[in-house]
């Protein structure tokens, strides 16, 4: 049991240091290639059915578990393999990196006055309509983004790395992926990504309070940051992209929320953080450095955690 903590956080933090060195590969990337597989099954399956639309997130997200399990199990042996491919799961979930990457890209953009490139641009970072933005809401909308990322594409992940080890990284990853497919609120999707959009909401829970608690202790102002975190959070639609959005709200003194088109669609958001100013451009690159801290503080809380869940296993074995 030792050994294996060991080797996770060996692996963890060399995966970790992997994202930060090099981000996400342009090309072969893993969890690309899970989306392609998770759509070809889809394109068998589809139905406008909740039923079928859980038969897709078991399989496509069992699948992924079951096949992280194998290869954890047959790494178990050396201690090499199991460092080796817990660093591999990790650079290959972790997001962190081009998430910053994209979010300077639309920031930059915004600082040269280039509002036709950030809108170009923003398409990489989330799912709004650019067109029907000007430079404030572009601004705003890379600040949410980088915020419900920070959940989505870092702690989470090392939250369920730290209690499954590989097969919980692969697991909160190939759940983030399948909702970000077919979780969203379309024709199409509206039952069949119904068990997708709800187990994320279960996985992304712990992460989404975490990185919320994580942005109050390293963001700029901690008592606004808690502020807004408990008066605004419940307020948001998301109940996991509501915390970590107000958390990063009260801490840059920013307001985020309000109104926002997607495709086909206009959605009116409660504010976060109401009494403090509209987001600028200098927030976006406020924004990234805070994710940055409060992904490195993830780390060490997943390390922790990882200790702790050994130390209990192996006491109740001794017993």
């Amino acid at each position: 049991m030792r050994a294996d903590h060991l080797g996770f956080a060996c692996g963890a933090a060399l995966g970790f240091a992997g994202d930060l060195l090099f981000g996400d590969p342009r090309r072969g990337h893993p969890v690309a290639a899970f989306g392609r597989a998770a759509h070809a099954v889809e394109q068998r399956l589809w139905r406008d059915h909740r039923g079928t639309g859980a038969l897709h997130t078991l399989l496509c997200a069992g699948g992924a578990v079951a096949g992280a399990g194998l290869l954890a199990r047959t790494a178990r042996p050396s201690p090499a393999a199991r460092v080796a491919l817990t660093a591999a799961a990790t650079w290959a979930v972790l997001g962190g990196t081009s998430l910053g990457r994209e979010a300077r890209a639309v920031g930059g953009a915004l600082a040269a006055g280039d509002l036709a490139a950030a809108r170009k641009r923003l398409p990489h970072l989330c799912g709004r309509d650019p067109q029907a933005l000007d430079e404030q809401q572009i601004a705003r909308a890379v600040v949410e983004s980088v915020a419900e990322n920070t959940s989505d594409a870092v702690v989470g992940a090392l939250v369920w790395g730290a209690l499954g080890g590989v097969p919980g990284l692969v697991g909160f990853r190939a759940v983030n992926t399948l909702d970000a497919m077919v979780g969203h609120k379309s024709a199409r999707y509206r039952r069949f990504g119904w068990a997708s959009a709800r187990l994320d909401d279960v996985a992304g829970w712990p992460g989404a309070r975490l990185t919320a608690a994580l942005a109050v202790l390293a963001g700029p102002d901690p008592r606004g940051a808690l502020r807004v975190a408990r008066r605004d959070a419940s307020r948001h639609p998301s109940p996991n992209a509501g915390p970590v959005e107000a958390a990063f709200a009260g801490a840059l003194g920013v307001r985020l929320g309000g109104t926002l088109a997607y495709a086909g669609r206009v959605e009116h958001r409660p504010v976060l953080g109401a009494e403090n100013r509209p987001v600028e451009v200098v927030d976006v690159e406020r924004a990234v450095r805070l994710s940055r801290r409060v992904s490195v503080l993830a780390l060490g809380t997943a390390l922790l955690t990882r200790t702790v869940v050994a130390t209990v296993t192996r006491r109740k074995r001794c017993r």
